[in-house]
Protein backbone atom coordinates (compact mmCIF):
# COMPACT_ATOMS: atom_id res chain seq x y z
CA UNK A 1 0.00 0.00 0.00
CA UNK A 2 0.94 3.12 -1.27
CA UNK A 3 0.03 5.03 2.39
CA UNK A 4 2.05 2.58 4.42
CA UNK A 5 5.18 3.32 1.77
CA UNK A 6 4.56 6.93 2.85
CA UNK A 7 4.34 6.11 6.74
CA UNK A 8 6.94 4.04 6.59
CA UNK A 9 9.58 6.81 4.59
CA UNK A 10 8.22 9.68 7.59
CA UNK A 11 9.51 7.64 10.25
CA UNK A 12 12.88 6.31 8.52
CA UNK A 13 13.53 9.82 7.28
CA UNK A 14 14.63 10.81 11.11
CA UNK A 15 15.53 7.82 12.22
CA UNK A 16 17.09 9.12 15.72
CA UNK A 17 13.71 10.63 16.35
CA UNK A 18 11.74 7.87 15.46
CA UNK A 19 13.96 5.34 17.70
CA UNK A 20 13.44 8.21 20.97
CA UNK A 21 9.75 7.77 20.51
CA UNK A 22 10.00 4.51 20.49
CA UNK A 23 11.80 3.92 23.45
CA UNK A 24 9.55 6.34 25.16
CA UNK A 25 6.46 3.66 24.01
CA UNK A 26 8.74 0.78 25.37
CA UNK A 27 10.05 2.74 28.37
CA UNK A 28 5.90 2.88 29.40
CA UNK A 29 5.16 -0.06 28.96
CA UNK A 30 8.01 -1.62 30.93
CA UNK A 31 6.87 0.58 34.11
CA UNK A 32 3.68 -0.99 33.11
CA UNK A 33 4.78 -4.05 33.23
CA UNK A 34 6.75 -4.44 36.22
CA UNK A 35 3.85 -2.44 38.26
CA UNK A 36 1.23 -5.23 37.02
CA UNK A 37 3.58 -8.09 38.21
CA UNK A 38 4.35 -6.68 41.30
CA UNK A 39 1.06 -5.76 42.62
CA UNK A 40 0.12 -9.37 41.32
CA UNK A 41 2.60 -11.20 43.45
CA UNK A 42 2.39 -8.96 46.53
CA UNK A 43 -1.19 -10.18 46.50
CA UNK A 44 -0.43 -13.49 46.32
CA UNK A 45 2.54 -12.92 49.19
CA UNK A 46 0.02 -11.35 51.09
CA UNK A 47 -2.88 -13.91 50.46
CA UNK A 48 -0.02 -17.29 51.03
CA UNK A 49 1.49 -15.46 54.28
CA UNK A 50 -2.18 -15.71 55.88
CA UNK A 51 -3.38 -19.14 54.29
CA UNK A 52 -0.05 -20.66 55.05
CA UNK A 53 -0.76 -21.36 58.46
CA UNK A 54 -4.89 -21.21 58.41
CA UNK A 55 -7.81 -22.43 56.25
CA UNK A 56 -9.58 -21.01 53.45
CA UNK A 57 -12.74 -22.34 54.53
CA UNK A 58 -14.27 -23.20 57.97
CA UNK A 59 -17.32 -25.05 58.83
CA UNK A 60 -18.70 -24.28 62.13
CA UNK A 61 -22.15 -25.30 64.31
CA UNK A 62 -25.00 -22.15 63.24
CA UNK A 63 -24.54 -19.54 66.11
CA UNK A 64 -26.94 -19.68 68.79
CA UNK A 65 -29.66 -17.32 69.90
CA UNK A 66 -31.90 -17.10 72.82
CA UNK A 67 -35.30 -16.96 71.46
CA UNK A 68 -38.70 -15.47 73.14
CA UNK A 69 -42.04 -17.20 73.31
CA UNK A 70 -45.45 -15.76 74.04
CA UNK A 71 -47.60 -17.34 76.09
CA UNK A 72 -51.23 -17.55 75.51
CA UNK A 73 -51.64 -14.44 77.93
CA UNK A 74 -49.88 -11.61 75.63
CA UNK A 75 -48.44 -10.57 79.20
CA UNK A 76 -46.62 -13.37 79.33
CA UNK A 77 -43.53 -14.49 77.91
CA UNK A 78 -40.83 -17.05 78.53
CA UNK A 79 -37.62 -17.27 77.57
CA UNK A 80 -35.31 -20.06 75.85
CA UNK A 81 -31.67 -19.46 77.14
CA UNK A 82 -28.79 -20.81 75.37
CA UNK A 83 -26.55 -23.06 77.35
CA UNK A 84 -23.35 -21.78 77.72
CA UNK A 85 -22.13 -25.17 79.09
CA UNK A 86 -22.63 -27.52 76.48
CA UNK A 87 -19.89 -27.24 74.04
CA UNK A 88 -21.46 -26.37 70.87
CA UNK A 89 -20.44 -29.38 68.32
CA UNK A 90 -21.10 -30.93 64.01
CA UNK A 91 -22.74 -34.19 64.90
CA UNK A 92 -23.05 -35.29 61.61
CA UNK A 93 -19.55 -34.30 60.23
CA UNK A 94 -19.10 -38.06 58.66
CA UNK A 95 -21.31 -37.27 56.04
CA UNK A 96 -20.30 -33.45 55.71
CA UNK A 97 -16.38 -35.52 54.99
CA UNK A 98 -18.19 -36.97 52.21
CA UNK A 99 -19.59 -34.34 51.08
CA UNK A 100 -15.57 -32.01 50.79
CA UNK A 101 -14.21 -35.01 49.31
CA UNK A 102 -16.65 -35.42 46.12
CA UNK A 103 -15.91 -31.85 45.17
CA UNK A 104 -12.90 -31.27 43.43
CA UNK A 105 -12.11 -27.74 44.47
CA UNK A 106 -11.10 -29.11 47.94
CA UNK A 107 -7.20 -29.65 48.46
CA UNK A 108 -7.35 -30.70 52.33
CA UNK A 109 -9.86 -31.68 54.84
CA UNK A 110 -9.62 -31.62 58.55
CA UNK A 111 -12.07 -32.20 61.65
CA UNK A 112 -11.11 -30.70 64.63
CA UNK A 113 -12.30 -30.02 68.36
CA UNK A 114 -10.82 -26.11 69.53
CA UNK A 115 -11.35 -25.56 72.45
CA UNK A 116 -9.31 -23.50 75.70
CA UNK A 117 -7.07 -24.91 78.41
CA UNK A 118 -4.58 -24.41 80.73
CA UNK A 119 -0.38 -25.62 80.60
CA UNK A 120 0.38 -25.74 84.28
CA UNK A 121 4.32 -26.45 85.02
CA UNK A 122 4.96 -26.11 88.81
CA UNK A 123 3.79 -22.87 89.34
CA UNK A 124 4.04 -21.84 85.86
CA UNK A 125 0.93 -21.76 83.99
CA UNK A 126 -0.36 -20.63 80.26
CA UNK A 127 -3.12 -20.29 78.57
CA UNK A 128 -3.75 -22.04 75.48
CA UNK A 129 -5.75 -22.61 72.22
CA UNK A 130 -6.05 -26.44 71.68
CA UNK A 131 -6.33 -27.71 67.94
CA UNK A 132 -7.09 -31.19 67.98
CA UNK A 133 -6.94 -33.43 64.80
CA UNK A 134 -6.13 -36.45 63.25
CA UNK A 135 -2.33 -37.16 63.62
CA UNK A 136 -2.54 -38.56 60.02
CA UNK A 137 -3.69 -35.00 58.90
CA UNK A 138 -1.43 -32.92 61.16
CA UNK A 139 -0.46 -30.88 58.62
CA UNK A 140 -3.67 -30.97 56.24
CA UNK A 141 -4.08 -27.00 57.19
CA UNK A 142 -0.81 -25.97 58.65
CA UNK A 143 2.85 -27.51 58.09
CA UNK A 144 3.78 -27.88 61.81
CA UNK A 145 5.75 -31.08 60.92
CA UNK A 146 8.51 -29.20 58.80
CA UNK A 147 8.48 -26.63 61.86
CA UNK A 148 9.63 -28.61 64.78
CA UNK A 149 12.58 -27.54 66.48
CA UNK A 150 12.58 -30.05 69.04
CA UNK A 151 11.56 -33.71 69.12
CA UNK A 152 9.34 -34.37 66.73
CA UNK A 153 5.92 -34.47 64.64
CA UNK A 154 4.89 -37.58 66.80
CA UNK A 155 1.18 -36.86 68.91
CA UNK A 156 0.78 -40.24 70.17
CA UNK A 157 -2.06 -41.06 72.75
CA UNK A 158 -0.76 -38.56 75.01
CA UNK A 159 1.35 -36.16 73.30
CA UNK A 160 1.15 -32.80 72.71
CA UNK A 161 2.86 -29.95 70.52
CA UNK A 162 3.63 -26.30 71.94
CA UNK A 163 5.38 -23.52 70.48
CA UNK A 164 9.02 -22.34 71.29
CA UNK A 165 7.83 -19.42 72.91
CA UNK A 166 5.35 -21.05 75.03
CA UNK A 167 7.87 -23.96 75.87
CA UNK A 168 10.36 -21.12 76.75
CA UNK A 169 7.85 -19.48 79.01
CA UNK A 170 6.90 -22.42 81.01
CA UNK A 171 10.65 -23.77 80.91
CA UNK A 172 9.75 -27.18 79.01
CA UNK A 173 11.55 -29.39 76.03
CA UNK A 174 10.75 -32.55 73.97
CA UNK A 175 9.73 -35.42 76.29
CA UNK A 176 8.76 -33.48 79.18
CA UNK A 177 5.39 -34.11 81.17
CA UNK A 178 3.24 -30.84 81.80
CA UNK A 179 -0.25 -30.46 83.03
CA UNK A 180 -3.26 -29.97 80.93
CA UNK A 181 -6.18 -28.65 82.00
CA UNK A 182 -9.02 -28.00 80.08
CA UNK A 183 -12.14 -25.38 80.27
CA UNK A 184 -14.59 -28.33 81.44
CA UNK A 185 -12.11 -28.83 84.52
CA UNK A 186 -10.14 -32.14 83.18
CA UNK A 187 -6.70 -32.54 84.16
CA UNK A 188 -4.18 -35.16 82.75
CA UNK A 189 -0.51 -35.26 82.31
CA UNK A 190 0.56 -34.89 78.82
CA UNK A 191 4.18 -35.47 77.52
CA UNK A 192 5.70 -32.76 75.16
CA UNK A 193 6.10 -34.79 72.02
CA UNK A 194 7.65 -31.75 69.57
CA UNK A 195 8.27 -28.30 69.58
CA UNK A 196 7.33 -25.78 66.49
CA UNK A 197 8.65 -22.68 65.52
CA UNK A 198 6.80 -20.79 62.91
CA UNK A 199 7.42 -17.13 63.44
CA UNK A 200 4.10 -16.11 64.15
CA UNK A 201 3.77 -15.10 67.58
CA UNK A 202 -0.29 -15.97 67.89
CA UNK A 203 0.91 -19.69 66.76
CA UNK A 204 4.19 -20.25 68.48
CA UNK A 205 2.96 -18.61 72.04
CA UNK A 206 -0.63 -19.59 71.98
CA UNK A 207 -1.54 -22.77 69.94
CA UNK A 208 -1.07 -26.15 71.39
CA UNK A 209 -1.87 -29.69 69.13
CA UNK A 210 -3.62 -33.21 70.58
CA UNK A 211 -4.67 -35.97 68.83
CA UNK A 212 -8.48 -35.67 68.41
CA UNK A 213 -8.85 -38.96 70.57
CA UNK A 214 -6.83 -37.74 72.98
CA UNK A 215 -9.07 -34.77 73.51
CA UNK A 216 -12.33 -35.97 73.12
CA UNK A 217 -12.40 -37.36 76.83
CA UNK A 218 -11.02 -34.39 78.16
CA UNK A 219 -13.27 -32.26 76.21
CA UNK A 220 -15.88 -34.56 76.86
CA UNK A 221 -17.24 -34.83 73.20
CA UNK A 222 -17.16 -38.68 71.92
CA UNK A 223 -18.73 -38.36 68.90
CA UNK A 224 -18.61 -34.80 67.37
CA UNK A 225 -16.39 -32.15 66.37
CA UNK A 226 -16.40 -28.43 67.06
CA UNK A 227 -15.34 -27.80 63.51
CA UNK A 228 -14.18 -28.51 59.91
CA UNK A 229 -10.97 -26.78 57.96
CA UNK A 230 -10.58 -27.17 54.58
CA UNK A 231 -7.54 -26.15 52.23
CA UNK A 232 -8.76 -25.04 48.34
CA UNK A 233 -6.92 -25.56 45.14
CA UNK A 234 -7.88 -22.40 44.24
CA UNK A 235 -7.88 -19.87 47.79
CA UNK A 236 -9.59 -17.17 45.84
CA UNK A 237 -12.95 -19.34 45.52
CA UNK A 238 -13.26 -19.54 49.28
CA UNK A 239 -16.41 -17.03 49.03
CA UNK A 240 -18.03 -19.69 46.32
CA UNK A 241 -17.26 -22.65 48.05
CA UNK A 242 -18.15 -21.19 51.50
CA UNK A 243 -21.58 -20.20 50.31
CA UNK A 244 -22.21 -23.71 48.76
CA UNK A 245 -21.32 -25.28 51.62
CA UNK A 246 -23.69 -23.04 53.93
CA UNK A 247 -26.43 -23.92 51.69
CA UNK A 248 -25.66 -28.16 51.63
CA UNK A 249 -24.84 -28.38 55.17
CA UNK A 250 -26.73 -25.35 56.98
CA UNK A 251 -23.21 -24.96 59.02
CA UNK A 252 -22.28 -21.68 59.35
CA UNK A 253 -19.52 -21.70 56.28
CA UNK A 254 -15.98 -18.84 56.77
CA UNK A 255 -13.96 -17.88 54.54
CA UNK A 256 -10.44 -16.70 54.65
CA UNK A 257 -11.39 -13.18 53.26
CA UNK A 258 -13.99 -13.02 56.05
CA UNK A 259 -11.40 -13.69 58.74
CA UNK A 260 -9.21 -10.99 57.52
CA UNK A 261 -11.38 -7.88 56.08
CA UNK A 262 -9.01 -5.71 56.72
CA UNK A 263 -6.29 -7.50 54.44
CA UNK A 264 -8.78 -7.44 51.76
CA UNK A 265 -9.32 -3.91 52.14
CA UNK A 266 -5.70 -3.13 51.69
CA UNK A 267 -5.30 -5.86 48.76
CA UNK A 268 -8.08 -3.65 46.81
CA UNK A 269 -6.76 -0.74 47.26
CA UNK A 270 -3.68 -1.37 46.54
CA UNK A 271 -5.24 -2.63 43.41
CA UNK A 272 -6.76 0.61 42.90
CA UNK A 273 -3.61 2.41 43.36
CA UNK A 274 -1.76 0.05 40.94
CA UNK A 275 -4.64 1.10 38.34
CA UNK A 276 -4.03 4.91 38.62
CA UNK A 277 -0.40 4.53 38.31
CA UNK A 278 -1.02 2.39 35.18
CA UNK A 279 -3.28 4.88 33.72
CA UNK A 280 -0.49 7.29 34.13
CA UNK A 281 1.99 5.78 32.36
CA UNK A 282 -0.31 5.33 29.30
CA UNK A 283 -0.99 8.22 29.27
CA UNK A 284 2.30 9.75 29.29
CA UNK A 285 3.11 7.39 26.49
CA UNK A 286 -0.22 8.36 24.64
CA UNK A 287 0.66 12.62 24.95
CA UNK A 288 4.25 11.76 23.72
CA UNK A 289 2.91 10.38 20.86
CA UNK A 290 0.87 12.76 19.98
CA UNK A 291 3.11 15.44 20.68
CA UNK A 292 5.85 13.78 18.22
CA UNK A 293 3.06 13.55 15.56
CA UNK A 294 1.84 17.41 15.35
CA UNK A 295 5.90 18.41 15.16
CA UNK A 296 6.27 15.86 12.47
CA UNK A 297 3.06 17.04 10.52
CA UNK A 298 4.08 20.88 11.50
CA UNK A 299 7.42 20.04 9.74
CA UNK A 300 5.73 18.60 6.62
CA UNK A 301 3.59 21.33 6.17
CA UNK A 302 5.03 22.07 2.83
CA UNK A 303 5.26 18.07 1.59
CA UNK A 304 1.54 18.10 2.76
CA UNK A 305 0.50 21.14 0.71
CA UNK A 306 2.38 19.66 -2.49
CA UNK A 307 0.31 16.32 -2.06
CA UNK A 308 -2.69 18.34 -1.57
CA UNK A 309 -2.10 20.35 -4.67
CA UNK A 310 -1.72 17.19 -6.71
CA UNK A 311 -5.10 16.22 -5.62
CA UNK A 312 -3.85 13.58 -3.09
CA UNK A 313 -7.45 13.18 -0.60
CA UNK A 314 -7.32 13.91 3.16
CA UNK A 315 -8.05 10.64 3.99
CA UNK A 316 -4.47 9.51 2.55
CA UNK A 317 -3.15 12.17 4.92
CA UNK A 318 -4.67 11.25 7.70
CA UNK A 319 -3.86 7.70 7.19
CA UNK A 320 -0.64 8.34 6.84
CA UNK A 321 -0.56 9.88 10.20
CA UNK A 322 -2.57 7.29 11.99
CA UNK A 323 -0.31 4.74 10.37
CA UNK A 324 2.58 6.05 12.04
CA UNK A 325 0.88 6.27 15.27
CA UNK A 326 0.08 2.35 14.90
CA UNK A 327 3.22 1.24 13.75
CA UNK A 328 4.76 3.48 17.05
CA UNK A 329 2.43 1.70 19.22
CA UNK A 330 3.10 -1.64 17.98
CA UNK A 331 6.86 -1.80 17.97
CA UNK A 332 6.75 0.50 21.27
CA UNK A 333 4.63 -2.12 22.85
CA UNK A 334 5.97 -5.27 21.77
CA UNK A 335 9.64 -4.19 23.07
CA UNK A 336 8.35 -2.91 26.30
CA UNK A 337 6.46 -6.58 26.37
CA UNK A 338 9.73 -8.28 26.02
CA UNK A 339 11.58 -5.81 28.30
CA UNK A 340 9.42 -5.91 31.12
CA UNK A 341 9.09 -9.44 30.85
CA UNK A 342 12.86 -9.90 30.93
CA UNK A 343 13.27 -7.13 34.10
CA UNK A 344 10.41 -9.25 36.18
CA UNK A 345 12.54 -12.31 35.67
CA UNK A 346 15.91 -10.94 36.75
CA UNK A 347 14.10 -9.52 39.61
CA UNK A 348 12.40 -12.72 40.59
CA UNK A 349 15.57 -14.24 41.04
CA UNK A 350 16.95 -11.81 43.46
CA UNK A 351 16.80 -13.44 46.89
CA UNK A 352 17.53 -12.15 50.56
CA UNK A 353 20.00 -13.92 52.62
CA UNK A 354 17.73 -16.28 54.00
CA UNK A 355 16.94 -17.46 50.40
CA UNK A 356 13.86 -15.52 49.91
CA UNK A 357 12.75 -13.29 47.41
CA UNK A 358 13.68 -10.09 47.45
CA UNK A 359 10.64 -9.05 45.60
CA UNK A 360 7.08 -10.16 45.21
CA UNK A 361 6.77 -9.93 41.33
CA UNK A 362 5.15 -12.61 39.33
CA UNK A 363 6.59 -12.40 35.75
CA UNK A 364 3.60 -14.14 34.76
CA UNK A 365 1.15 -11.69 35.76
CA UNK A 366 2.63 -8.80 34.02
CA UNK A 367 -0.76 -8.31 31.89
CA UNK A 368 1.35 -8.41 28.41
CA UNK A 369 -1.40 -8.91 26.12
CA UNK A 370 -3.53 -6.31 27.65
CA UNK A 371 -0.99 -3.57 27.94
CA UNK A 372 0.41 -4.46 24.33
CA UNK A 373 -3.35 -4.08 23.13
CA UNK A 374 -4.55 -0.97 25.20
CA UNK A 375 -0.77 1.13 24.05
CA UNK A 376 -1.78 0.10 20.18
CA UNK A 377 -5.01 1.30 20.64
CA UNK A 378 -3.97 4.45 22.43
CA UNK A 379 -1.31 4.96 20.06
CA UNK A 380 -3.83 5.12 17.10
CA UNK A 381 -6.29 7.53 19.04
CA UNK A 382 -3.56 9.64 20.38
CA UNK A 383 -2.48 10.09 16.26
CA UNK A 384 -6.64 11.01 15.44
CA UNK A 385 -5.52 14.60 16.51
CA UNK A 386 -2.09 15.28 14.24
CA UNK A 387 -3.44 13.29 11.45
CA UNK A 388 -6.78 15.69 11.40
CA UNK A 389 -4.66 18.76 11.48
CA UNK A 390 -2.92 17.63 8.72
CA UNK A 391 -5.02 16.55 6.29
CA UNK A 392 -7.04 20.19 7.05
CA UNK A 393 -3.95 21.72 5.60
CA UNK A 394 -4.66 24.53 2.94
CA UNK A 395 -2.90 23.16 0.41
CA UNK A 396 -1.80 27.13 -0.73
CA UNK A 397 -1.04 28.38 2.60
CA UNK A 398 0.81 25.49 3.06
CA UNK A 399 2.93 25.35 0.22
CA UNK A 400 3.82 29.45 0.82
CA UNK A 401 4.90 28.36 4.42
Amino acid sequence: MFVLAVARRYLFSNPSQTALLIAGVALGVTAFVFITALIAGLATRLTDDVTANSAHVSLETPTRLARVLRGPDADVESVVLVSTFQRRQIRAWSSTLELLRSQASVAAISPQISGSAFLVKGEAVAPVAVTALDPSGLDAISPISTEIVDGEANLGADGILIGARLAENLGLSAGQPVLFRTDRGVDRLLTVRGVFETGLQSLDERVAYLSIQTARPLFRLPEGVTNIEIKLVDPYQARDVALFLHEATGLRAISWQEKNASLEGALTAQARTGVLIQVFSLISVLIGIASALSLSANRRRGEIGIMRAFGVSRRFIAGVFVLQGLLIGMVGAGLGCLSGYGLCIWLATLTNADGSAALPIAPAEGGYVAVFALTTLGAVLASVLPARAAARLDPLEAIQQ
